[in-house]
């Protein structure tokens, strides 16, 4: 198939995950008056282990889930838990741009920790976009002669949980099955929701105002990352990664059109030292021999 049409429809995959990922946050934040975020998570976990049951089962794909690597499993697990609560908090006390524009530092912390975790070499253009990603950060958050609030605090812990989540993903797919992956990721992020919802001893069952919230924040949280991946398969990384970078200046319109949030610039320049740096790095390494 010529490059053209590959590229057409890895624009319209990523147009669905652009979508996906805006919609989860204004779930996350319309549910999250009535629910906590441990909460929120147990609605999410089941109702996607539900999802990769029944596609598993009508697909024949249910051999595909071993128990092998559990180790692995419950480590990027707990990272991705940890992270997932950081985000739905933060997405309830900053601005939603803000919040995107944190978390596309998750693959700056990537290059980071993968010397080591994964034994990857840091060359120099992996220097260069790390310190630009930095760079993005400070622009970002504005510590200096303020202070940093929770929320800017927790959205960047919320990309450094995602990283390590890419990271040890990356480790698992060279020997596991995507099933598998999504298996555990649903069933031991509900077990983990029911431990942490249930710690006080009361968990809030959901409402008829919650109840779509919830089922929109399940099966989008999976349709996202399965529409991002199909992308990556149909085109390069260097043309899916500027696309995804559309879902800053759509969060912020919903978050100036549905909650009043002000268009900040410094956001959008902050977002856009981090893009650079991500893509800089991403072309220097297609062209490695």
């Amino acid at each position: 198939m010529s490059e053209a049409p590959q590229t057409l429809r890895a624009a319209l995959w990523m147009s669905g995950a652009i979508a996906s990922f805006s919609a989860m946050a204004v779930a996350g934040r319309a549910v999250s008056f009535e629910l906590d975020t441990f909460e929120i998570m147990l609605y999410r976990s089941l109702i996607g282990l539900l999802i990769v049951l029944t596609v598993a089962r009508a697909t024949g794909a249910m051999g595909d889930i071993s128990r092998r690597h559990m180790g692995t499993h419950l480590i990027r697990n707990i990272a991705h838990f940890a992270g997932q609560n950081l985000w739905f908090f933060a997405l309830t006390v900053i601005p939603l741009a803000q919040v995107f524009a944190l978390e596309f530092t998750s693959p700056i912390w990537v290059l980071v920790l993968s010397p080591f975790v994964l034994g990857e070499r840091m060359t120099r253009t992996r220097v260069l976009a790390a310190l630009m990603g930095f760079g993005g950060i400070l622009v970002v958050a504005r510590p200096f002669g303020e202070t940093v609030g929770a929320g800017v605090l927790t959205a960047s812990l919320a990309a450094i949980c995602f990283a390590v989540t890419i990271i040890l993903t990356k480790r698992l797919t060279r020997s596991e099955k995507i099933t598998c992956i999504l298996f555990y990721l649903t069933a031991m992020q509900a077990v983990f929701g029911l431990l942490a919802a249930g710690f006080d001893g009361d968990i809030a069952a959901p409402t008829l105002a919650t109840a779509p919230w919830l089922v929109l924040i399940g099966c989008a949280g999976l349709l996202a990352h399965f529409c991002l991946t199909t992308a990556l398969s149909l085109a390069p990384a260097t043309v899916v990664v500027p696309i995804d970078f559309i879902r800053l200046p759509v969060i912020a319109l919903i978050g100036w059109g549905f909650y009043a949030e002000a268009l900040d610039l410094w956001v959008f320049v902050g977002a856009l030292l981090i893009f650079a740096g991500n893509y800089i790095n991403i072309w220097r390494e297609t062209r490695r021999p």
